[in-house]
This record gives structure tokens, sequence and C-alpha cells, in this order.
């Protein structure tokens, strides 16, 4: 069996999600030293704890007036009250209300940070694996090509060639090892990215391989499964479950709010104390808030929607690439797989059963038949990367 073969059969060209590989173990490593989600975190964290400030009554009010009177028979005067000032009572639980969904919005937008951090370095990864592939299919080329021109060599040097014909071949090795060295440069460019996204910490990334894959299910099925998932639609239902629970706070806010306290008075010898209590009437101060928290909640319901229409457009059009990607690689597979012939053109040529000209056009035809091959295999499992996002 040769090698073609065994890589062809060892691919499975169905979908469902990533089993457990190399590529999860840097993932794991980037979400811990990634810098951007460190920060990212710490905002959230800043922010949540804004979010469950100003949920009590406000702080006690004191106040104490000591007057000299004039003349001077007209003694002094003492007053001191301690007050505290309250909204409705109601308010307060729609406050509690508002700040949990809010704690609760900011953890999804910290998902979303977090799974496009972690597809961008999955997507690098599987491109790295994509090209250490292609450094091997090089390499092998390069050595046959190496291989080709000593013997090239042995027949010009025996009048059985010309240099004409040796020149050639010496010119697709040439283009071989360029191509080796550009593929070697983008090799190291990936996992720099990777490197840095690691927060600057090398990891181990030469023993990338591409996971296994299992079957897809049928896109409603999945699309569903996305939709219930997916920390962006998450953010957008929780503006709207805000928006619900602010419009009954403004509601709660147009409604009275009270006062209460302890008033003491001396003058001339007599003493006045008592309780204090006081309301305030709900005239001007929030006319319209009611309304405008309305028309955001409608606003919001209205992004919800927008959203789910344009994520599952673009759930359909992946998907549908992930379709072609999977027939591609599939007749690729039973195209490379029969007609792996590279050595036995190499042996034809050198048999002298082939020209120079039928040998070159057909090496090249097979070599570029594989290199598209493993690039429709990389989409294929870019494809994957991108619908199983919520996964990460």
């Amino acid at each position: 069996m040769t090698r073609f073969t065994m890589a062809f059969l060892l691919l499975t060209v169905c979908i469902h999600g990533f089993a457990q590989s190399t590529i999860d173990n840097v993932l794991r490593e980037i979400e811990k030293n990634n810098k951007s989600l460190q920060s990212e975190k710490q905002y959230w964290e800043a922010e949540k704890l804004s979010y469950r400030t100003g949920l009590n009554p406000e702080n006690p009010k004191a106040e104490y007036d000591y007057m000299i009177g004039s003349p001077a028979g007209a003694g002094n005067q003492t007053d001191m009250s301690i007050s505290q000032a309250f909204d409705f009572p109601t308010s307060y639980g729609k406050r509690r209300n508002v700040s949990k969904e809010q704690v609760q919005q900011a953890e999804y937008k910290f998902q979303v940070t977090r799974q496009e951090i972690l597809l961008e370095a999955k997507l690098i990864c599987l491109e790295l694996v994509h090209r250490n592939k292609l450094s091997e299919q090089l390499s092998q080329r390069l050595q046959n090509a190496s291989r080709l021109v000593e013997a090239t060599n042995q027949k010009a040097a025996q009048g059985e060639t010309n240099v004409l014909d040796l020149n050639k071949i010496k010119l697709l090795r040439l283009e071989i090892k360029n191509d080796l060295e550009r593929n070697e440069m983008a090799v190291v460019n990936l996992k720099q990215k990777l490197t840095e996204l690691n927060g600057n910490v090398i990891t181990d990334m030469n023993v990338l391989t591409y996971p296994v894959l299992q079957t897809l299910p049928a896109f409603e099925t999945l699309d569903s499964l996305i939709e219930a998932n997916d920390p962006i639609i998450k953010v957008y239902q929780q503006d709207v479950n805000i928006g619900t629970e602010q419009v009954a706070l403004s509601k709660s806010i147009k409604l009275p709010k009270l006062e209460a306290g302890y008033h003491y008075q001396a003058i001339l010898g007599q003493r006045y104390q008592g309780f204090h209590v006081g309301t305030s009437i709900p005239l001007w101060e929030n006319k319209n808030k009611v309304k405008a928290q309305q028309a955001r909640l409608s606003y919001n319901e209205i992004q919800v929607q927008e959203h789910r229409i344009q994520h599952q457009s673009q759930n359909k059009r992946v998907y549908e690439s992930h379709l072609h990607w999977q027939n591609t690689v599939s007749e690729y597979q039973e195209l490379l797989t029969a007609s792996n012939n590279e050595v036995l053109l190499t042996k034809s040529f050198e048999a002298g059963q082939i020209s120079l000209i039928e040998y070159l056009m057909e090496v090249r035809y097979l070599y570029d038949a594989v290199e598209r091959f493993l690039a429709a295999e990389n989409e294929l499992y870019n494809s994957v990367a991108v619908l199983y996002k919520f996964e990460l």
C-alpha cells in the first residue's frame, strides 16, 4: 500500500465535532496564557462589580445646626435631624433584576471574545497541520528530483541525453526547493502567531495533527444547536431581557419616593423632637422614561430577529461550503489513490520509456492534484471549526 493510499484511508470525511487532539492542548494553553483574554476577563469582572452598585437605598443624611440668637436675650437654637430617603420599595427588586441580567450578559460577552481568540488559534493550528503535510510532500519531491538529477547527470556523461534535458530536471528541482523554503517560512510564521496568542510562551507545535471527524448532522439540527449555545445570540437576547427589566424599573421609579427620619429642635430652654416623613410628587422628573425604555426594548427585539436571520444565513453558507469541500476531498481521494504513480513515472523516464516532456507534464499534474487535495482538506476542517465555534 502506497503512502498516499494510507493517508487517504485515514481521512474520514464526516463531521460533528473535534475529538481530543494535540490542537486541543494548544488551545487550552492559549486560553490560560493569552494576554487579551486575561485583560478581557479583568475588564468584565470590573463591569460586573459596577452592575452590582447602586442597588441599595441612598446614604442616610444627618444635619446639625447651632444658631446664636440676637439680641442677647433671644437665646440660642439647636436643630438636629437624621433622615433616610427611599425609592418606592418595589424599585429595589427591579434594580436587582436589571443587575442580574447585566452580569449574565457580561459573562456572555467575555465568552464571545474568548471563542473568537480560540477560533483564530484553531484555524492557525489547522493551517499549520496543512503546511506540515505540504512540507512532507515537498521534501519527498525534492529527494526524488535530486535522485533524478544524479541519474540524468550520469546519462549526460555517457552521451545518452543532452544538456537541455539535464537543465530541465535541474529547474524542476529548483522549483521544488523554492516551494519547500517558502512553505517552511510559512510554518515559522504560523508558529510565531501561535506563540504570540499563547502570551509568548513557547509550546510544542511539531506534533499537531488533524482531529478525527464524525458525522455532520442535518443543517436544521446543527443550526438549532448553534442558536441554543452561541454566546453571540445570548448577548442579543440579554439585551431584550435587560430592556424588559428596565421598562419595569422605569415604571417603578415613576412612583413616589419616600423619606423618613428623626428631627430634634431646642430653643429658649424648650425642646422639640419627633419623626420626620416625606414623599415626592412624581410630576416631571421621570417623564417619558418609560416610553424611552419601551422604544429601546422594541429596538433590541428587532436586533435579535435580525441577528438570527443573518447568523442562520452565515451558518448555511459555511454548511454548504463544507459539503462542497467534503465532495471535493472524496473525489481527490479516489483519484489520487488510483493514480499515485510518481515512482512509476520516474522509473519509466529513467528506463527511456517516456520522454522528458511527458514526464514533466505528468509529474506536474500529479503535484498540482496533491496540493489541491491538501488545500481542500484544510478548507474542510476550517468549515467544521467555524460551525462548531460555539463548542470552544
